[in-house]
């Protein structure tokens, strides 16, 4: 049996226990398929309804010992004016390249030229460490030019 007749668990705790993904949960909550309470914008599945709905009572983890893994991601988006072809091809080689290091925290950039107005913007997504790492190259790149 799920916990106890009285245990609740969040939609992504669904998820990870069913081995589903989040959307896919809420797709059969909104469905009627799973039935689940909804507290203020989100909703609680009752174990005993998440054990009817798998057909048998898996023994799974109590809500108390379900690990997380704490992800955080940040987002920058950085704008360069007055900025040509040449120095545009030198940052997202060396930007490029810093994403494409092995780390345990991925690292995924974006950059976008305009020609026209020599404009440059440079989107960086992921850990802190890493955006500041990359961050910290570009300054290195636009103090030389």
């Amino acid at each position: 049996m799920i916990g106890n007749d009285k245990q609740l668990y969040a939609v992504d705790e669904v998820a990870d226990l069913l081995g589903l993904h989040v959307k896919t949960v809420r797709g059969y909550v909104r469905a009627g398929k799973l039935p689940a309470t909804r507290v203020g914008k989100s909703y609680r599945i009752a174990a005993a309804d998440l054990a009817e709905f798998t057909g048998q009572p898996p023994t799974l983890p109590a809500r108390e010992t379900v690990r997380r893994v704490r992800r955080v991601e940040a987002t920058t988006i950085v704008q360069v004016d007055a900025v040509g072809p040449e120095t545009v091809r030198r940052i997202a080689a060396m930007v490029g390249a810093a994403a494409g290091t092995e780390d345990c925290e991925p690292l995924r950039v974006q950059t976008i030229y305009d020609e026209e107005r020599a404009e440059l913007k440079v989107i960086l997504f992921g850990g802190p460490n890493r955006v500041g790492a990359a961050l910290r190259l570009l300054a290195m790149v636009l103090e030389d030019e």
